[in-house]
């Protein structure tokens, strides 16, 4: 299966318009943003777990990452609420599961192999620092080789300089609405600027975002 598996190209997806995909396991279900592979792929998505459903036990040979948007997700290492930003490094094992639902945000397979650092960050409880710009906050959240993982949050009015990035750039919107000269990215949405793309992002009600960069 391939959707928007071409790196070179700009890709754009609206989550919430997007169809919930039943998993091979009941009670799990997806939205694809971009996956190149079958059940073992490499993938960004949106992921929805019914109370109490599970996934089986596996292994993450090319790594996770993941951010939690509602609910507590759970597994071996701990409960992880609306909020969580988790990194499980090559090898790292896990059976995930949620008591109550929950829903995640996250990529598979896309770890450089020297990455080995576990990460755990709570977005809500962090210390954001202000950003180059007035009316931006940054937290960082994990940095490896030319990878760069970020959140930002942008009060209401903000407008970014306009940024190229040689080695790509990948946005999720947690909350509020992006918008751009191309469009208005609500709550959600992914959008992808593949080697040598260019943002030039702006917020007139908010949003808090999350950015990868350096990694295409």
């Amino acid at each position: 299966m391939q959707i928007n598996a071409d790196l070179s190209r700009r890709a754009v997806e609206y989550g919430d318009r997007l169809p919930w995909v039943a998993s091979p396991l009941p009670g799990v279900e997806r939205r694809m943003l971009e996956r190149d592979g079958d059940e073992v792929a490499r993938a960004t998505t949106i992921v929805r777990y019914a109370p109490k459903s599970y996934f089986d036990f596996h292994t993450h040979d090319a790594g996770e990452e993941f951010l939690v948007l509602e609910g507590v997700f759970s597994d071996e290492m701990g409960d992880f609420p609306a909020g969580m930003y988790v990194r499980n490094p090559p090898g790292s094992r896990h059976k995930p599961h949620s008591e109550g639902g929950c829903t995640i945000f996250v990529k598979l397979r896309q770890f450089d192999p020297d990455d080995r650092e576990y990460v755990r960050i709570d977005l809500k409880t962090a210390a954001w620092s202000p950003g180059d710009v007035e009316g931006l906050s940054v937290l960082p959240l994990h940095a490896h080789g030319s990878e760069q993982v970020a959140a930002l949050r942008l009060e209401p009015g903000t407008h970014l300089a306009r940024t190229t990035y040689p080695a790509g750039v990948e946005v999720f919107v947690l909350d509020g609405i992006l918008a751009d000269e191309r469009g208005r990215y609500p709550a959600g949405t992914w959008l992808r600027q593949p080697p040598d793309g260019d943002l030039q992002p702006f917020s007139e009600t908010g949003c808090t975002l999350y950015v990868k960069a350096g990694h295409l």
